[in-house]
């Protein structure tokens, strides 16, 4: 499922015109991003948890050259974990 067939869904499920449920799917993925830039956790009860996790520094192999040892610099990443409902759906 990409972000429009979402957005088509959700104009046929609620009753909402396509533009009226873009408007709805945007501002849910903006809430997201915006409290996941700010530090926060994001959690949707039985669906899952976005949370911001730091990778630190750390050495590597280059891959076209393997015996090349290489520095991997820090990474700030998202990570989402499933909640309980999700998880026993997809089973």
């Amino acid at each position: 499922m990409n972000k429009q067939e979402l957005i088509k869904i959700v104009a046929d499920q609620c009753g909402l015109t396509k533009v009226q449920s873009e408007k709805v799917v945007n501002t849910v993925f903006d809430s997201i991003i915006k409290s996941l830039a700010s530090g926060k956790k994001v959690s949707i009860a039985g669906f899952g948890v976005w949370e911001v996790s730091h990778r630190p520094a750390r050495k590597g192999v280059n891959p076209r050259n393997l015996s090349e040892v290489i520095q991997i610099p820090p990474t700030t990443v998202c990570r989402f974990r499933s909640g309980k409902t999700l998880k026993e759906a997809i089973k």
